[in-house]
């Protein structure tokens, strides 16, 4: 198996959306993880009101076993987003595996967010 594999597999089971549908989602009130890291977020902006978890402790801040109170339920749509969107559908499919049935990931990600000419603050 290659990564290309893996993402491909990880996509298969995700609903990816586009800026405007992940835009839209959180206006209805669905909850955006931004991944990135803090220098990213530094050069690129963030999305306003998104979290900032790292991918190194994503699954530990969102999944109530773990002793996370991110107010966050199961069934809640779940849209995570990275820089490009790649590292974000291997994370996404990760937190369906855990039970976030509506964890999906933002389609490019931040620079499609940027492309799409949706609103983006400093960090």
């Amino acid at each position: 198996m290659t990564i290309n594999d893996l993402l491909d597999e990880a996509r298969r089971g995700l609903r990816r959306l586009t800026a405007h549908e992940a835009f839209d989602a959180m206006r209805r009130g669905a909850v955006v993880v931004d991944t990135r890291s803090e220098e990213l977020r530094q050069r690129h902006g963030t999305i306003p009101g998104a979290r900032h978890y790292p991918l190194s402790v994503l699954e530990w801040r969102l999944c109530p076993s773990a002793g996370a109170d991110a107010g966050v339920a199961h069934d809640d749509e779940i849209i995570v987003v990275c820089a490009e969107g790649y590292s974000s559908s291997l994370a996404a499919a990760r937190l369906q595996a855990l039970g976030f049935h509506r964890a999906t990931d933002l389609i490019d990600g931040v620079a499609g967010w940027r492309a799409a000419g949706l609103p983006l603050q400093a960090s």
